[in-house]
């Protein structure tokens, strides 16, 4: 059963727009600020600064509740890591994903050496709580020192070009940062991307795969389970 929606008491806006300013805020490459204002035309008097508390209460929640509603992961999972600036700081990016291109997990690091990989397996596997059958990475030793260890019975694939599935996971995460100029700290990095790969793959259905009638039908279905999730779905219909 899936869990209820966040708890929206103390919050005198109604939870349509907060769940609408979340999602304009995950879904496209937007400041505060510019959902402030997008608000403000439709009539919606809210500070950027609200925006971005209720981005960060209830962008996590959301994100959660969309996770659960996933499919199982599939069995071949592909990790890959890329450079972030953080502060002026150079940090990696850790994410995996499955054969599907289902975000499995994504973590932060200073570094990626073979701590950092084995960090990243043992975190996968304690959330996903399975084994995968293979896995794909690129050819940084830091992953096979780090497999040899925490699941020495999966096959691994070490190869440059088997990994574009992954690689092609971080292209939204890209266009983000460059709207937001970069992010100030580790943390407040993990917590953005924690919530943002959770939301934004959500309403990335594979779109040049489908024709223009099934890609409206299958956003239909989404828009649909982000109001059952966010709790718009509960609320009376208008009079």
């Amino acid at each position: 059963m899936d869990s209820a929606p966040p708890s929206y008491k103390g919050h005198r806006y109604p939870v349509e727009i907060i769940s609408h300013c979340v999602w304009l805020y995950h879904r496209f490459p937007l400041s505060f600020r510019e959902v402030e204002e997008l608000m403000l035309e439709r009539g919606v008097i809210v500070s950027h600064e609200t925006v971005r508390r209720w981005c960060a209460k209830f962008g996590q929640a959301y994100a959660n509740a969309l996770r659960r509603r996933q499919p199982r992961p599939g069995d071949k999972w592909h990790l890959d890591e890329v450079f972030i600036k953080i502060n002026g700081e150079q940090k990696y990016l850790w994410r995996a994903v499955d054969q599907g291109g289902m975000v499995l997990d994504i973590l932060v690091q200073g570094r990626r050496d073979k701590a950092a990989a084995w960090r990243f397996f043992r975190r996968l596997m304690k959330k996903i709580r399975t084994v995968p059958r293979v896995v794909v990475t690129d050819k940084l030793r830091s992953y096979g020192a780090a497999h040899r260890e925490v699941m020495p019975s999966v096959e691994h694939r070490a190869h440059k070009g088997l990994n574009n599935r992954a690689e092609n996971s971080h292209q939204p995460t890209r266009q983000r940062e460059r709207a937001m100029k970069g992010f100030r700290s580790t943390g407040g990095a993990q917590r953005f991307l924690a919530a943002f790969s959770g939301i934004s793959p959500h309403f990335r259905p594979r779109r040049h795969l489908m024709t223009a009638a099934r890609y409206r039908a299958e956003m239909t279905i989404r828009f649909a389970v982000w109001d059952q999730v966010t709790g718009v779905a509960g609320l009376p219909a208008a009079t």
